[in-house]
C-alpha cells in the first residue's frame, strides 16, 4: 500500500474505530484464527476464575482496563499491525468467559433465559445501526466498523456463544467434544452459506460470530476437561494460544483490496 493510499486509510476511520489497516479481512484465515481465539478465551477465562483464584468477578475490571489500554494505544500507534485487533479480540472472549459462568454459576439465571436475553440484545444492537456492512471503515475487509457498537456487540456476541456452548455441552448431555463436532459442522455450514452470500448483511456476520465462540466453547473445554481430552487448563491455555499465535503470525493476511472512491 503507498503512502498516499495508508493516509486515505487512516483518514476514513472514525475516531472511535480502530484504523482499518489494522483490522483483519474476513475470510478462511479470519475465521478459523477466531474459531482459535475463542477456545484460548475459554481457556483464559477459566484459568483466571478457577487456577488464579480470581472467580468470575475480580479478573473483569483488569480485563476492562487491558482492553481499554489496547484501544489507546492502537488510536496513538503508527504501526500498521492487526496485533491491536486480535489482543482485543482476546481480552473481549476472556471477559465473556466469565460473564456467562457468572450468570450460570454465581447467580444462577437459568441457561434458557440468559441465553435469550442475550439474543434480544445482539439483535437489538445489529437492528438498531443502520450503517450499511460495506462502510467497513474505508475498506471492503468484511468486517463492520470497530468502533464503541461493534466491541459492545462482539461482547454480547461471545456471552452468548459461551453460553450456548455450555448449554450443549452441559445441559443438553452432549458433552464437550460431542457439542464440538455438531458446533463446529453448523458453523461450516454458515460458513459455506456464507461464501455463497457473500457475507453482505451483519445479520450474518455476528450469526456467524456466536457460532464461532458457541464451537470454540465446546473445544477450549474439551481440551482442558476430564471428560474431553483431560489436559487440563495450563496445559491447554498454552496450546490454544501457541495454536492461535502460530496461525495468525504464519498464515500470513492477503493484500488489502483498493480504496473505494469516497
Amino acid at each position: 500500500m503507498s503512502r498516499r493510499q495508508t493516509e486515505m486509510v487512516f483518514a476514513a476511520a472514525p475516531r472511535s474505530a480502530m484504523k482499518p489497516v489494522n483490522v483483519p479481512s474476513v475470510g478462511p484465515r479470519y475465521w478459523t484464527a477466531l474459531v482459535l481465539a475463542s477456545a484460548f478465551g475459554a481457556n483464559t477465562g477459566d484459568f483466571a476464575a478457577h487456577d488464579l483464584h480470581l472467580g468470575h468477578t475480580l479478573g473483569l475490571l483488569p480485563l476492562a482496563v487491558i482492553f481499554a489500554g489496547i484501544l489507546v494505544a492502537e488510536a496513538r500507534s503508527r504501526v500498521t499491525t492487526e496485533a491491536f485487533y486480535w489482543f482485543a479480540i482476546l481480552t473481549m472472549r476472556t471477559a465473556a468467559t466469565n460473564l456467562a459462568d457468572l450468570a450460570d454459576h454465581d447467580l444462577h439465571v437459568a441457561p434458557p433465559v440468559v441465553m435469550a436475553v442475550l439474543a434480544l440484545a445482539l439483535a437489538a444492537l445489529v437492528l438498531t445501526d443502520r450503517d450499511p456492512l460495506a462502510r467497513l471503515a474505508g475498506t471492503d475487509r468484511g468486517v463492520p466498523v470497530t468502533d464503541a457498537r461493534y466491541w459492545l456487540t462482539m461482547l454480547v456476541a461471545g456471552v452468548l456463544g459461551t453460553a450456548l456452548g455450555d448449554y450443549a455441552a452441559d445441559d443438553l448431555g452432549l458433552e464437550a467434544g460431542l457439542a464440538a463436532v455438531i458446533n463446529l459442522a453448523i458453523l461450516a455450514a454458515l460458513l459455506g452459506l456464507g461464501r455463497w452470500s457473500g457475507f453482505q448483511s451483519k445479520a450474518a456476520y455476528w450469526i456467524t460470530v456466536v457460532a464461532v465462540r458457541t464451537a470454540g466453547t465446546n473445544v477450549g473445554d474439551w481440551l482442558a476437561s476430564r471428560h474431553g481430552l483431560g489436559l487440563g487448563l495450563a496445559l491447554s491455555t498454552t496450546l490454544t494460544g501457541l495454536a492461535f499465535g502460530a496461525l495468525v503470525a504464519l498464515w500470513r493476511p492477503r493484500p488489502a483490496l483498493a480504496l473505494h472512491a469516497a
